[in-house]
């Protein structure tokens, strides 16, 4: 059964990611965080030189390597841990936060997460810097939901 936060529900089965630095934090307590907030990697604003970047602009980098052989299609359901944040540093959302990984089809989502979660195997972190485009678009269409560039740390628990 899928489990939709309240987060979630609101913006259509948002899935977003987390990091400190280059450490994600999916290997960090929650309790790192401070009031509730996990800290802004030091690259939010600006994918780094040595990122990889799609036809579409999705850009990447994979800070863990998984140790899968099979990468998810938009049909499965996945299991995650994730922060957002804009490109001004706020994080939006957190399921290392809340302390429960979440779970979602993997074709339900902005259509960033969808094209990134295509190119990950079980196990795997990748820091995504997803455009607007690819995100929620026009701020004006979606009152309410992270506008803008944004940066998620995926952490690719398992296809379900």
């Amino acid at each position: 059964m899928i489990r939709l936060r309240s987060t979630l529900s609101l913006f259509l089965l948002i899935p977003l990611l987390a990091a400190c630095g280059d450490r994600p934090t999916m290997e960090l307590d929650a309790e790192a965080a401070v009031d509730g907030m996990i800290p802004a990697p030091a690259n939010v604003e600006a994918p780094p030189s040595n990122a990889e970047t799609s036809d579409s602009g999705l850009a990447w980098i994979v800070i863990r390597p998984g140790d899968g052989d099979r990468f998810p299609t938009e049909q499965d359901m996945v299991r995650v841990h994730y922060t957002g944040w804009q490109t001004d540093g706020t994080m939006f959302d957190s399921s290392v936060v809340r302390g429960e990984p979440a779970e979602f089809p993997a074709g339900a989502l902005i259509p960033g997460w969808v094209e990134g979660l295509q190119l990950m195997t079980a196990g795997e972190i990748r820091r995504f810097w997803i455009p607007a485009e690819l995100a929620y678009g026009d701020p004006a269409s979606r009152p309410g939901a992270p506008a803008g560039m944004l940066v998620f740390d995926v952490q690719l628990i398992e296809i379900l």
